[in-house]
């Protein structure tokens, strides 16, 4: 690590840590991977700054999201039946699904280089799905880009591969809470996580319905990352 535990925690505490959630901009539907390469790459070429803060490898824990009443009760309307994958839980109305990598990279948001957040943070080997009658959508290996507060996925349709990353949910943070550290752990909760327009429309069509809305509020997430 490049700086300190008690660096990077008062930058994370004045610039929301590694996830840049605050300042979500309007997504582009049509993205299908990752940005991180790509903006990365671009900003390479710009000379990249020296980081402020950085976490080379990411070691755990977890991404929990608290479903929201609204989105429980649109699965209920909509007669779909959510479960878990793989290393995935569903405690206490969260579904949890483990950090299992990533890097993320803090630059000083004052300067011009941008996103002022970089890196991927991956949940391999866990996901939820959807079913309704003999129709099953998986929804599994998510990984989170924080420089463009968008989480991607991969989409299976009864056990058949539908998308590879594809775009799956916008991340608010307007509503992000302060940095709470516990231990050796740095714990983020307050972000919105909503339906893309991209899974909008697959869900739709899948389920043969109208009813899933882009930004429709799924729930509220806690992000919990080991400082070391």
């Amino acid at each position: 690590m490049r700086t300190s535990l008690k660096t990077f925690a008062g930058i994370a505490a004045a610039g929301s840590l590694m996830f840049s959630l605050a300042a979500c901009s309007p997504s582009n539907s049509s993205s299908s991977a990752p940005a991180s390469t790509a903006s990365a790459s671009s900003s390479a070429a710009a000379a990249a700054p020296k980081p402020l803060a950085s976490i080379p490898a990411l070691t755990g824990t977890s991404t929990a999201v608290k479903l929201d009443a609204s989105f429980a009760k649109a699965l209920e309307t909509l007669k779909l039946t959510p479960g878990v994958i793989g290393t995935a839980a569903l405690t206490d109305g969260s579904l949890i699904f483990p950090i299992t990598g990533g890097k993320v990279d803090y630059y000083d948001p004052s300067k011009d280089y941008r996103p002022y957040v970089q890196g991927l943070i991956s949940h391999a080997g866990s996901g939820f799905s959807l079913t309704s009658g003999d129709t099953k959508v998986d929804l599994t290996n998510f990984t989170i880009d924080p420089g463009t507060s968008k989480l991607y996925g991969d989409v299976a349709v009864n056990g058949t591969t539908a998308a590879k990353q594809a775009y799956i949910f916008n991340l608010d943070g307007s509503t992000l809470k302060p940095l709470a550290k516990a231990g050796d752990t740095a714990i983020l909760e307050g972000t919105r996580v909503l339906i893309s327009d991209t899974a909008a429309g697959l869900l739709n069509k899948t389920f043969k319905t109208d009813a899933v809305k882009a930004d429709m509020l799924v729930g509220i997430a806690k992000i919990t990352v080991n400082t070391k």
